[in-house]
């Protein structure tokens, strides 16, 4: 969490930073974030407490680097992309593309920081084949079962919808949290 301290295998002191740089939407089960990084630019430090999905809103190429010192994880991100993520170590993030890169991050607080026990960094955390599932629409009219995450790809608009019918104008990720209604 923002301003914990955590030390670096130097011996270093790194105080760490929120896991995005905006919260566009809060309740007792998600939170999104807001992610910019311009070409060369750096997430600093931070930890994840909770699983969550990146929805790539503006893709480019990527590297986190582990605080540890494990090897570098590249990415390459496109505009209506996702991937889950389980909580993990410490990292950072730099867009070394070309391109603005932008994206939600959707914190799944019931999987994380809502447990009784902490989750463990160090262990995988098996969800998401058929638990959350991500796709995107456009002018589209639906009949949701359950909840889900909606946010747009254009605007800053985001919700957690129960379930039921709903319309959506312009494109829309949707995120499925069928762990919430099995």
């Amino acid at each position: 969490m923002r301003g914990d301290v955590v030390v670096s295998p130097s011996g270093e002191e790194i105080v760490l930073v929120d896991v995005g740089q905006r919260v566009l939407y809060d309740d007792p089960v998600v939170r999104v974030w807001e992610v910019q990084l311009e070409p060369g630019e750096t997430h600093p430090w931070h930890l994840h407490h909770n699983p969550y999905v990146v929805l790539s809103i503006g893709g480019s190429e990527g590297r986190m680097d582990w605080l540890d010192g494990s090897e570098p994880r590249f990415i390459s991100e496109h505009r209506g992309g996702s991937v889950y993520r389980p909580v993990s170590p410490v990292h950072r993030l730099t867009n070394i593309g070309t391109s603005f890169y932008r994206n939600r991050l959707v914190e799944l607080k019931d999987l994380g920081e809502n447990l009784p026990e902490p989750l463990d960094v160090s262990a995988p955390l098996d969800i998401l084949a058929d638990d959350v599932t991500v796709w995107t629409v456009a002018d589209s009219s639906l009949d949701l079962e359950g909840p889900h995450v909606l946010a747009a790809l254009d605007t800053e608009d985001v919700r957690l919808h129960p379930g039921g019918p709903c319309s959506l104008d312009g494109e829309w990720f949707v995120v499925e949290l069928r762990y919430l209604f099995r």
